[in-house]
């Protein structure tokens, strides 16, 4: 005879509820693995910046010229070709700039000690305080029981310098320039292949938009943002040259230019027509004369030219565009101070795409698009 086993249900198993000391130990190793990423995140864009840095600034500058090349292609031309024609009209446009400015700018480097000097000069009222100041520090230093040490740092030879950093610099704007060449020639390739990897009609169709958003931001901001920089630095240039400073030409496109970097490059370009004012004026009004100047355009273009052509396209928080800026400046320097906006651009698109809550910032076609999907 064949013993038939029933199936019998398991009486069901119940576990003592975590106590408070558990769940605080897990949400801490949650914590804890997720601070760990981010700090791997960190070393890694810090430490891989020789290759990142320049493939990430040949992206956005691809990402600005993407329109050049679309029309290039939209008569025909072979994405090849329109990449190729990117990257000659790139050069063109660096080369001009660099021939136009690099001759009065090496006349101007040869008089930093004039100006250094001058300067001095120009702060010798401030001498009393100063002394006074330094009074304070010396009977704070003799409380506290401090020591004077004296650190003595042996600077290298310039051609040493010159000679260590020149392979490091060409081999990343040969980088630069294959990321850029590469980029433009392959972008639409690039889209279909993710678009491809995407499992779900709706999955697919988000991506797809974050593609589009991503091209229509990003090149929009960097368009927009060249035209306004490009002005500015006509501007200055008038201005100045109306008010006598020698070389006006030279301090317009170099205010067109740190202009790119947000915060950062104003304030350079401030400090840089403070020492041409005390170098160029003798008196205390003339030597801030082109600061003056500067501060007035610049903010006539930071409250009211950039808000109204890039206001209604894209509002970006104050605080976060700093932070941003701080961040990339910090990872990768100059060049991140130049990608930073973008960055956020592509975050905030790939934000507003992908997550449920941020929908709302989406247009209303957009919206009934988003109802329309299953």
């Amino acid at each position: 005879m064949r013993k038939t086993v029933r199936n019998r249900k398991l009486p069901a198993v119940s576990f003592p509820p975590k106590s408070g000391l558990d769940q605080a130990l897990a949400r801490g190793a949650q914590v804890a693995v997720i601070g760990l990423a981010v700090l791997a995140i960190l070393v890694g864009l810090h430490s891989a910046r020789f290759l990142l840095a320049p493939v990430s600034l040949a992206i956005v500058v691809g990402l600005m010229l993407g329109p050049v090349a679309q029309r290039l292609e939209n008569r025909g031309a072979p994405s090849s070709v329109s990449a190729v024609a990117t990257v000659l009209v790139f050069i063109l446009i660096v080369g001009f700039l660099a021939a136009a400015v690099a001759t009065p700018l090496t006349s101007w480097a040869g008089r930093v000690p004039q100006i250094w000097s001058e300067l001095r000069l120009q702060l010798s009222s401030l001498s009393e305080p100063l002394e006074t100041i330094r009074g304070i520090r010396e009977q704070i230093r003799s409380a506290t029981g401090g020591s004077n040490v004296t650190v003595s740092v042996e600077e290298g030879s310039p051609m040493e310098s010159v000679a260590v950093l020149a392979p490091t610099l060409i081999a990343q704007v040969l980088i630069f320039l294959a990321s850029l060449y590469f980029f433009v020639a392959t972008r639409h390739d690039t889209r279909m292949t993710v678009l491809r990897l995407c499992s779900g009609r709706l999955l697919r169709w988000r991506v797809a938009h974050i593609f589009r958003d991503v091209e229509e931001l990003v090149s929009h901001y960097l368009l927009a943002i060249t035209i306004i920089n490009i002005g500015l630095g006509c501007a200055v240039g008038i201005a100045l040259w109306l008010a006598g400073v020698p070389s006006a030409p030279l301090w317009g496109a170099l205010a067109g230019l740190l202009n790119f970097i947000v915060y950062i490059g104003p304030a350079v370009m401030a400090v840089i027509l403070l020492g041409i004012g005390v170098a160029t004026f003798d008196t205390s009004w003339g030597s801030l004369l082109p600061l003056i100047i500067y501060l007035v355009l610049n903010g006539i273009e930071a409250q009211f030219v950039t808000p109204t052509v890039i206001g209604r396209r894209m509002t970006l928080n104050p605080f976060l565009v700093f932070l941003s800026v701080a961040f990339w400046l910090w990872i990768w320097g100059p060049v991140g101070g130049f990608v930073a906006i973008p960055a956020l651009l592509v975050f905030f698109a790939i934000a507003r795409n992908m997550v449920p809550g941020l929908e709302w910032t989406l247009s209303k076609e957009r919206r009934r698009q988003y109802s329309r999907l299953p």
